[in-house]
Protein backbone atom coordinates (compact mmCIF):
# COMPACT_ATOMS: atom_id res chain seq x y z
CA UNK A 1 0.00 0.00 0.00
CA UNK A 2 1.37 3.64 -1.08
CA UNK A 3 2.62 5.02 2.12
CA UNK A 4 1.84 9.26 1.98
CA UNK A 5 3.46 11.46 4.81
CA UNK A 6 2.60 14.84 5.48
CA UNK A 7 5.21 16.93 7.87
CA UNK A 8 2.54 19.35 9.20
CA UNK A 9 -0.90 19.39 10.72
CA UNK A 10 -1.58 23.15 9.80
CA UNK A 11 -4.84 23.89 7.16
CA UNK A 12 -2.72 22.84 4.44
CA UNK A 13 -1.14 19.61 5.57
CA UNK A 14 -4.97 18.64 6.68
CA UNK A 15 -6.60 19.30 4.01
CA UNK A 16 -4.28 17.42 1.77
CA UNK A 17 -5.04 14.43 4.30
CA UNK A 18 -9.06 14.68 4.55
CA UNK A 19 -9.16 14.98 0.43
CA UNK A 20 -6.66 12.20 0.17
CA UNK A 21 -8.71 9.80 2.32
CA UNK A 22 -11.76 10.64 0.08
CA UNK A 23 -10.03 10.01 -3.08
CA UNK A 24 -7.74 6.94 -2.17
CA UNK A 25 -6.89 3.82 -0.12
CA UNK A 26 -3.53 4.89 1.17
CA UNK A 27 -1.87 4.62 4.16
CA UNK A 28 -2.01 8.23 5.44
CA UNK A 29 0.31 9.47 8.03
CA UNK A 30 0.43 13.21 9.51
CA UNK A 31 3.69 14.05 11.64
CA UNK A 32 3.78 16.95 14.10
CA UNK A 33 5.77 18.32 16.82
CA UNK A 34 3.80 21.57 17.55
CA UNK A 35 0.46 19.76 18.83
CA UNK A 36 -0.63 16.22 18.53
CA UNK A 37 -3.86 17.28 17.13
CA UNK A 38 -5.08 19.90 14.34
CA UNK A 39 -5.71 23.39 15.42
CA UNK A 40 -7.55 26.35 14.53
CA UNK A 41 -4.34 28.57 14.50
CA UNK A 42 -6.58 31.89 13.90
CA UNK A 43 -8.13 31.28 17.20
CA UNK A 44 -5.10 31.05 19.69
CA UNK A 45 -5.95 34.47 20.64
CA UNK A 46 -9.24 33.67 22.39
CA UNK A 47 -7.45 30.96 24.35
CA UNK A 48 -5.51 33.36 25.51
CA UNK A 49 -8.35 36.22 25.96
CA UNK A 50 -9.97 33.40 28.15
CA UNK A 51 -12.98 33.11 25.40
CA UNK A 52 -12.62 29.10 24.40
CA UNK A 53 -9.91 26.17 25.45
CA UNK A 54 -7.93 23.72 23.79
CA UNK A 55 -10.20 21.52 22.93
CA UNK A 56 -12.72 24.34 21.61
CA UNK A 57 -10.01 25.33 18.57
CA UNK A 58 -9.69 21.58 17.73
CA UNK A 59 -11.79 21.45 14.24
CA UNK A 60 -12.26 17.57 14.61
CA UNK A 61 -12.64 15.18 17.43
CA UNK A 62 -9.93 13.32 18.77
CA UNK A 63 -11.67 10.25 17.43
CA UNK A 64 -11.56 11.85 13.97
CA UNK A 65 -8.39 10.66 12.79
CA UNK A 66 -8.24 7.10 14.30
CA UNK A 67 -12.09 6.35 12.11
CA UNK A 68 -10.58 8.01 8.74
CA UNK A 69 -7.50 5.86 8.93
CA UNK A 70 -5.04 9.06 9.09
CA UNK A 71 -2.40 8.19 11.78
CA UNK A 72 -0.37 10.96 13.59
CA UNK A 73 3.23 10.80 14.92
CA UNK A 74 3.70 13.57 17.66
CA UNK A 75 7.66 14.55 17.05
CA UNK A 76 9.58 17.15 15.01
CA UNK A 77 11.39 16.11 11.86
CA UNK A 78 15.14 16.87 11.60
CA UNK A 79 15.88 15.13 8.00
CA UNK A 80 14.79 14.14 4.80
CA UNK A 81 16.61 11.47 2.89
CA UNK A 82 14.80 12.25 -0.05
CA UNK A 83 17.09 9.38 -2.23
CA UNK A 84 15.86 7.00 0.79
CA UNK A 85 12.57 8.35 0.99
CA UNK A 86 13.06 8.37 4.55
CA UNK A 87 12.71 10.58 7.40
CA UNK A 88 14.67 10.83 10.59
CA UNK A 89 13.06 11.97 13.81
CA UNK A 90 14.23 13.94 16.77
CA UNK A 91 13.64 10.88 18.44
CA UNK A 92 16.23 8.68 16.39
CA UNK A 93 12.75 6.99 14.64
CA UNK A 94 12.72 6.63 10.50
CA UNK A 95 9.62 7.18 9.38
CA UNK A 96 9.54 5.89 4.67
CA UNK A 97 7.35 7.04 2.76
CA UNK A 98 5.99 6.32 -1.51
CA UNK A 99 5.21 10.39 -1.42
CA UNK A 100 6.18 13.08 0.70
CA UNK A 101 3.75 16.44 1.52
CA UNK A 102 5.52 19.35 2.86
CA UNK A 103 3.49 21.39 4.52
CA UNK A 104 5.80 23.08 7.54
CA UNK A 105 4.50 26.60 7.96
CA UNK A 106 6.05 29.63 8.58
CA UNK A 107 8.41 31.16 11.72
CA UNK A 108 8.34 34.51 12.82
CA UNK A 109 11.05 36.90 11.67
CA UNK A 110 13.78 38.38 13.32
CA UNK A 111 16.37 40.82 11.43
CA UNK A 112 19.21 40.45 13.82
CA UNK A 113 18.65 43.24 16.08
CA UNK A 114 20.90 43.51 19.43
CA UNK A 115 19.35 41.65 22.47
CA UNK A 116 16.62 39.90 20.33
CA UNK A 117 16.75 36.86 22.10
CA UNK A 118 16.61 38.04 25.28
CA UNK A 119 14.03 36.95 27.67
CA UNK A 120 10.43 38.73 27.08
CA UNK A 121 11.12 38.98 23.46
CA UNK A 122 8.74 36.89 21.00
CA UNK A 123 6.88 35.92 18.30
CA UNK A 124 3.10 34.60 17.98
CA UNK A 125 2.41 32.09 15.49
CA UNK A 126 2.76 28.75 16.93
CA UNK A 127 1.14 26.87 20.07
CA UNK A 128 4.46 26.90 21.59
CA UNK A 129 4.51 30.34 21.43
CA UNK A 130 1.08 30.81 22.93
CA UNK A 131 2.23 29.15 26.30
CA UNK A 132 5.51 31.37 26.35
CA UNK A 133 3.53 34.71 26.13
CA UNK A 134 1.36 33.06 28.84
CA UNK A 135 5.02 32.38 31.04
CA UNK A 136 5.87 36.27 29.97
CA UNK A 137 2.75 38.63 30.79
CA UNK A 138 3.20 37.23 34.30
CA UNK A 139 5.94 39.51 34.79
CA UNK A 140 4.24 42.78 32.29
CA UNK A 141 3.06 45.68 32.49
CA UNK A 142 4.08 47.43 29.44
CA UNK A 143 4.53 45.97 26.30
CA UNK A 144 6.06 46.90 22.92
CA UNK A 145 4.81 45.41 19.56
CA UNK A 146 6.98 45.74 16.60
CA UNK A 147 5.54 45.57 13.54
CA UNK A 148 2.33 46.52 11.92
CA UNK A 149 0.34 43.62 10.44
CA UNK A 150 -2.59 41.61 11.48
CA UNK A 151 -0.52 39.60 13.53
CA UNK A 152 0.53 43.14 15.90
CA UNK A 153 -3.09 43.76 15.92
CA UNK A 154 -4.01 40.34 17.50
CA UNK A 155 -1.41 40.52 19.65
CA UNK A 156 -2.11 44.45 20.94
CA UNK A 157 -6.12 42.77 21.33
CA UNK A 158 -5.10 39.85 23.25
CA UNK A 159 -2.88 41.76 26.02
CA UNK A 160 -4.82 44.57 26.53
CA UNK A 161 -7.78 41.95 27.75
CA UNK A 162 -4.84 41.52 31.00
CA UNK A 163 -4.84 45.23 31.09
CA UNK A 164 -1.09 45.66 30.09
CA UNK A 165 0.33 48.75 28.29
CA UNK A 166 0.67 48.43 24.66
CA UNK A 167 3.25 50.55 22.65
CA UNK A 168 3.04 49.78 18.75
CA UNK A 169 6.24 50.83 16.32
CA UNK A 170 4.98 51.18 13.03
CA UNK A 171 7.49 51.91 10.60
CA UNK A 172 5.00 53.27 8.07
CA UNK A 173 2.94 56.67 8.27
CA UNK A 174 -0.08 54.79 8.96
CA UNK A 175 -0.93 51.11 9.67
CA UNK A 176 -0.45 48.27 7.35
CA UNK A 177 0.94 51.36 4.84
CA UNK A 178 2.57 48.87 2.17
CA UNK A 179 -1.12 47.09 1.57
CA UNK A 180 -3.97 49.52 2.78
CA UNK A 181 -4.81 52.36 1.18
CA UNK A 182 -4.46 55.65 3.08
CA UNK A 183 -8.28 55.33 3.92
CA UNK A 184 -8.47 52.26 5.28
CA UNK A 185 -5.15 52.80 7.22
CA UNK A 186 -6.44 55.86 8.55
CA UNK A 187 -9.84 53.89 9.52
CA UNK A 188 -8.03 51.26 11.40
CA UNK A 189 -5.43 53.20 12.79
CA UNK A 190 -8.29 55.35 14.63
CA UNK A 191 -9.85 51.79 15.92
CA UNK A 192 -6.84 50.68 17.17
CA UNK A 193 -5.72 53.74 19.21
CA UNK A 194 -9.66 53.97 20.40
CA UNK A 195 -9.06 50.69 22.09
CA UNK A 196 -6.24 52.29 24.46
CA UNK A 197 -3.53 51.25 21.90
CA UNK A 198 -0.31 53.79 21.91
CA UNK A 199 1.05 53.78 18.47
CA UNK A 200 4.54 55.22 17.35
CA UNK A 201 4.36 55.94 13.12
CA UNK A 202 7.47 56.54 11.27
CA UNK A 203 9.19 54.53 14.54
CA UNK A 204 11.72 51.30 13.90
CA UNK A 205 13.26 49.29 16.32
CA UNK A 206 17.14 49.52 16.88
CA UNK A 207 17.84 47.64 20.14
CA UNK A 208 16.42 45.56 22.62
CA UNK A 209 17.55 46.45 26.01
CA UNK A 210 18.90 43.83 29.10
CA UNK A 211 18.06 44.32 32.66
CA UNK A 212 21.15 42.59 33.34
CA UNK A 213 19.74 39.29 34.35
CA UNK A 214 19.04 38.14 30.65
CA UNK A 215 15.64 40.06 30.36
CA UNK A 216 13.88 42.59 28.10
CA UNK A 217 13.91 45.94 30.37
CA UNK A 218 13.25 48.35 27.42
CA UNK A 219 13.68 49.18 23.58
CA UNK A 220 15.89 51.65 22.01
CA UNK A 221 14.13 53.40 19.10
CA UNK A 222 16.15 54.07 15.68
CA UNK A 223 15.45 58.18 16.97
CA UNK A 224 17.03 57.23 20.08
CA UNK A 225 13.93 57.34 22.66
CA UNK A 226 13.74 54.84 25.25
CA UNK A 227 10.28 52.95 25.98
CA UNK A 228 9.97 50.66 29.11
CA UNK A 229 8.80 47.46 28.72
CA UNK A 230 8.92 43.85 30.15
CA UNK A 231 7.49 42.17 27.23
CA UNK A 232 8.26 42.67 23.45
CA UNK A 233 6.22 41.16 20.53
CA UNK A 234 7.85 40.77 17.39
CA UNK A 235 5.97 41.01 14.36
CA UNK A 236 7.55 41.67 11.44
CA UNK A 237 6.41 39.09 9.24
CA UNK A 238 6.84 35.32 8.72
CA UNK A 239 9.51 33.11 6.64
CA UNK A 240 8.94 29.52 5.24
CA UNK A 241 9.61 26.48 8.26
CA UNK A 242 12.41 25.26 5.85
CA UNK A 243 15.43 25.23 7.58
CA UNK A 244 15.46 21.14 8.55
CA UNK A 245 16.07 20.37 4.59
CA UNK A 246 18.98 22.80 4.12
CA UNK A 247 21.60 19.70 3.72
CA UNK A 248 18.98 17.90 2.10
CA UNK A 249 18.14 17.12 -1.86
CA UNK A 250 15.35 19.25 -1.88
CA UNK A 251 15.63 22.64 -3.49
CA UNK A 252 14.90 25.74 -1.80
CA UNK A 253 15.28 29.46 -1.97
CA UNK A 254 13.11 31.35 0.88
CA UNK A 255 10.62 28.41 0.68
CA UNK A 256 10.94 25.00 -0.83
CA UNK A 257 10.90 25.77 -4.58
CA UNK A 258 7.44 24.20 -6.41
CA UNK A 259 5.82 24.32 -9.76
CA UNK A 260 2.36 24.58 -10.85
CA UNK A 261 1.69 20.84 -9.57
CA UNK A 262 3.04 21.90 -6.23
CA UNK A 263 6.00 19.26 -6.86
CA UNK A 264 9.47 19.78 -5.83
CA UNK A 265 13.03 18.74 -8.16
CA UNK A 266 12.21 15.52 -6.65
CA UNK A 267 9.30 13.41 -8.07
CA UNK A 268 7.46 11.74 -5.45
CA UNK A 269 8.07 14.98 -2.86
CA UNK A 270 5.47 18.23 -2.65
CA UNK A 271 4.87 21.44 -0.96
CA UNK A 272 2.18 23.17 0.25
CA UNK A 273 0.87 26.06 2.18
CA UNK A 274 3.30 28.93 3.59
CA UNK A 275 6.74 27.06 3.32
CA UNK A 276 6.24 26.62 0.05
CA UNK A 277 7.51 29.01 -2.57
CA UNK A 278 6.51 28.69 -6.78
CA UNK A 279 9.42 29.14 -9.53
CA UNK A 280 7.09 31.27 -10.98
CA UNK A 281 3.22 31.99 -9.66
CA UNK A 282 0.52 30.25 -11.76
CA UNK A 283 -0.73 33.68 -11.91
CA UNK A 284 0.69 37.36 -10.96
CA UNK A 285 0.59 36.97 -7.21
CA UNK A 286 3.81 36.61 -5.16
CA UNK A 287 5.46 33.23 -5.45
CA UNK A 288 4.86 32.28 -1.74
CA UNK A 289 1.29 32.95 -0.82
CA UNK A 290 0.88 32.70 3.19
CA UNK A 291 -2.73 33.05 3.50
CA UNK A 292 -4.94 30.47 5.06
CA UNK A 293 -7.20 30.27 2.23
CA UNK A 294 -4.55 29.67 -0.43
CA UNK A 295 -2.91 26.79 2.21
CA UNK A 296 -6.47 25.18 2.07
CA UNK A 297 -6.61 24.95 -1.65
CA UNK A 298 -3.27 23.34 -2.11
CA UNK A 299 -4.05 20.96 -0.27
CA UNK A 300 -6.70 20.17 -1.92
CA UNK A 301 -4.97 20.33 -5.33
CA UNK A 302 -2.26 18.31 -4.22
CA UNK A 303 -4.38 15.65 -3.00
CA UNK A 304 -6.04 15.81 -6.79
CA UNK A 305 -2.62 15.15 -8.43
CA UNK A 306 -1.41 12.26 -5.97
CA UNK A 307 -4.72 10.20 -6.24
CA UNK A 308 -4.19 10.29 -9.68
CA UNK A 309 -6.07 13.19 -11.29
CA UNK A 310 -2.89 15.28 -11.85
CA UNK A 311 -4.38 19.09 -11.10
CA UNK A 312 -2.16 22.54 -11.63
CA UNK A 313 -3.21 24.63 -8.83
CA UNK A 314 -4.99 27.69 -9.96
CA UNK A 315 -6.44 29.74 -6.86
CA UNK A 316 -8.71 32.20 -8.89
CA UNK A 317 -10.04 35.67 -7.46
CA UNK A 318 -7.35 36.61 -4.55
CA UNK A 319 -9.87 36.72 -0.95
CA UNK A 320 -8.45 37.37 2.29
CA UNK A 321 -9.70 38.69 6.05
CA UNK A 322 -9.25 39.42 9.11
CA UNK A 323 -10.50 40.98 12.25
CA UNK A 324 -8.70 44.62 13.78
CA UNK A 325 -10.88 44.80 17.31
CA UNK A 326 -14.47 45.45 16.53
CA UNK A 327 -13.76 45.77 13.02
CA UNK A 328 -14.12 43.01 10.56
CA UNK A 329 -11.93 43.34 6.81
CA UNK A 330 -12.36 41.60 3.88
CA UNK A 331 -11.00 42.01 0.71
CA UNK A 332 -11.78 40.54 -3.30
CA UNK A 333 -9.47 40.62 -6.10
CA UNK A 334 -7.01 43.68 -5.87
CA UNK A 335 -6.72 47.04 -4.42
CA UNK A 336 -3.96 48.52 -4.01
CA UNK A 337 -2.56 50.79 -1.44
CA UNK A 338 -2.03 52.84 -4.72
CA UNK A 339 -4.19 53.39 -7.31
CA UNK A 340 -2.75 52.02 -10.87
CA UNK A 341 -3.24 53.73 -13.89
CA UNK A 342 -5.80 52.08 -15.42
CA UNK A 343 -8.19 52.04 -12.21
CA UNK A 344 -10.51 54.25 -10.79
CA UNK A 345 -11.82 54.12 -6.95
CA UNK A 346 -14.63 54.08 -5.06
CA UNK A 347 -14.21 55.05 -1.74
CA UNK A 348 -17.75 55.13 1.01
CA UNK A 349 -17.53 55.58 4.60
CA UNK A 350 -20.30 55.65 6.56
CA UNK A 351 -20.64 58.97 9.24
CA UNK A 352 -19.72 58.05 13.05
CA UNK A 353 -18.96 54.42 12.22
CA UNK A 354 -16.60 52.03 11.35
CA UNK A 355 -17.74 51.03 8.69
CA UNK A 356 -16.57 51.29 4.89
CA UNK A 357 -16.88 50.03 1.85
CA UNK A 358 -14.19 50.82 -1.42
CA UNK A 359 -14.75 49.48 -4.86
CA UNK A 360 -11.80 49.43 -7.54
CA UNK A 361 -12.86 49.33 -11.30
CA UNK A 362 -11.08 49.38 -14.93
CA UNK A 363 -11.28 53.07 -15.92
CA UNK A 364 -11.69 52.25 -19.46
CA UNK A 365 -14.19 48.73 -19.40
CA UNK A 366 -15.62 49.61 -16.04
CA UNK A 367 -15.08 46.54 -14.88
CA UNK A 368 -14.90 45.81 -11.11
CA UNK A 369 -11.27 44.82 -9.63
CA UNK A 370 -11.35 44.42 -6.28
CA UNK A 371 -13.26 45.21 -3.63
CA UNK A 372 -12.46 46.67 0.70
CA UNK A 373 -14.94 46.20 3.62
CA UNK A 374 -14.44 47.47 7.03
CA UNK A 375 -17.02 46.39 9.28
CA UNK A 376 -19.33 45.07 6.79
CA UNK A 377 -19.66 41.00 5.89
CA UNK A 378 -20.00 40.45 2.60
CA UNK A 379 -21.09 37.06 0.24
CA UNK A 380 -18.37 35.31 -0.65
CA UNK A 381 -19.68 33.41 -3.34
CA UNK A 382 -21.38 37.07 -5.10
CA UNK A 383 -18.04 38.93 -4.78
CA UNK A 384 -16.03 36.06 -6.11
CA UNK A 385 -18.53 35.87 -9.00
CA UNK A 386 -18.55 39.52 -9.69
CA UNK A 387 -14.38 39.82 -9.77
CA UNK A 388 -14.53 36.26 -11.77
CA UNK A 389 -17.07 38.04 -14.61
CA UNK A 390 -15.36 41.24 -14.38
CA UNK A 391 -19.29 42.79 -13.85
CA UNK A 392 -19.64 46.20 -14.98
CA UNK A 393 -19.20 48.67 -11.15
CA UNK A 394 -22.99 50.29 -12.40
CA UNK A 395 -24.25 46.43 -11.96
CA UNK A 396 -22.09 45.69 -8.81
CA UNK A 397 -23.32 49.25 -6.83
CA UNK A 398 -26.70 48.39 -7.76
CA UNK A 399 -27.12 44.77 -6.90
CA UNK A 400 -24.35 45.75 -3.53
CA UNK A 401 -27.53 44.97 -0.92
CA UNK A 402 -26.96 40.65 -2.48
CA UNK A 403 -23.89 40.53 -1.41
CA UNK A 404 -24.27 41.60 2.17
CA UNK A 405 -23.93 39.20 4.58
CA UNK A 406 -24.59 41.64 8.06
CA UNK A 407 -27.56 40.39 10.57
CA UNK A 408 -31.01 41.36 9.22
CA UNK A 409 -31.06 44.39 11.72
CA UNK A 410 -28.42 46.01 11.17
CA UNK A 411 -29.09 49.67 9.75
CA UNK A 412 -29.31 49.21 5.86
CA UNK A 413 -26.47 51.39 3.70
CA UNK A 414 -26.73 50.48 -0.24
CA UNK A 415 -28.94 53.65 -0.52
CA UNK A 416 -26.71 55.31 0.86
CA UNK A 417 -23.30 54.04 -0.89
CA UNK A 418 -25.48 54.48 -4.41
CA UNK A 419 -26.29 58.38 -3.38
CA UNK A 420 -22.71 58.83 -2.88
CA UNK A 421 -21.81 57.21 -6.20
CA UNK A 422 -24.94 58.53 -8.02
CA UNK A 423 -23.09 62.13 -7.11
CA UNK A 424 -19.53 61.31 -7.85
CA UNK A 425 -19.80 59.89 -11.52
CA UNK A 426 -23.21 61.95 -12.27
CA UNK A 427 -25.35 59.05 -12.44
CA UNK A 428 -29.13 58.56 -11.79
CA UNK A 429 -28.74 54.69 -11.14
CA UNK A 430 -31.29 52.95 -8.58
CA UNK A 431 -31.30 50.00 -6.22
CA UNK A 432 -32.30 46.87 -7.59
CA UNK A 433 -32.14 44.11 -4.97
CA UNK A 434 -32.44 45.75 -1.75
CA UNK A 435 -31.13 43.14 0.88
CA UNK A 436 -32.92 40.69 2.70
CA UNK A 437 -33.43 37.70 5.24
CA UNK A 438 -35.31 35.06 6.72
CA UNK A 439 -36.62 37.23 9.85
CA UNK A 440 -37.38 40.49 7.53
CA UNK A 441 -39.56 37.90 5.17
CA UNK A 442 -41.16 37.03 8.32
CA UNK A 443 -41.95 40.31 9.04
CA UNK A 444 -43.14 41.36 5.43
CA UNK A 445 -45.61 38.50 5.78
CA UNK A 446 -46.70 39.35 9.42
CA UNK A 447 -47.73 43.50 8.28
CA UNK A 448 -49.24 42.43 5.19
CA UNK A 449 -51.51 39.67 6.69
Amino acid sequence: MRHIVIIGNGISGVTAARHLRKQSDFKITIISGETEHFFSRTALMYVFMGHMRYENIKPYEDEFWEKNRIDLIFGWVEKVDASASELKLADGSIVKYDELIIATGSVPNKFGWKGQDLIGVQGLYSWQDLELLEENVKRTERAVIVGGGLIGVELAEMLKTRNIEVTFLVREGRFWGGILPKEEGQLISDHIQSNGVNIEFNTELEEVIDDGKGQVKAIKTKDGRIIQCELLGLTVGVHPNVSFLKDSEIKINKGVLVDHFLRTNISNVYAIGDCAEFYRHPTDRKNIEQVWYTGKMMGETVAQTISGNETAYQPGVWFNSAKFFEIEYQTYGWVWNKPKENETVFCWQQKGKDRMVKLVFDKNTNALLGINTFGIRLRHEVCNAWIENRTSIDTVIQNFGGANFDPEFFAPFEQELLDQYNQQFNKNLVLKMKKSGRIANLLSKILNS
